[in-house]
């Protein structure tokens, strides 16, 4: 399995954009297409994981290639808007940690 780093996955989509897309979407369109895969990726879990059923016929039970849309959009918007993904996780994972550290240990909901 090849490894890939938020950074190369950065420059990966970019150069994809470059070569192979033409351009970027602009942002407000690569928005909504964030929010359409992220709405088929629901669809997915719900079925899969929640109360609802798949409907007879419907063979696209895996969650993986609608996770990857959503990455890779998520990436487009981030190379547009100037976003270092890595960077921006690294301080998400900081902020959580300052804030969260010892708050779920407390929650009886996750004991």
């Amino acid at each position: 399995m090849t490894q890939l780093t938020l950074d190369e996955a950065q420059k990966l989509v970019d150069d994809w954009i470059k070569t192979k897309g033409v351009r970027y979407f602009n942002e407000l369109t690569n928005m909504a297409l964030l929010v359409e895969e992220v709405g088929e990726l629901a669809r997915i879990i719900a079925r899969k994981y929640g109360e609802q059923s798949f409907k007879e016929g419907e063979t696209d039970h895996d969650p993986a290639p609608e996770m990857a849309d959503i990455l890779f959009v998520l990436i487009c918007l981030a190379n547009q808007t100037g976003v270092n993904l890595t960077e921006a996780l690294l301080q998400s994972i900081d902020k959580k940690t300052k804030r969260d550290s010892n708050r779920h240990h407390r929650n009886s909901k996750l004991l």
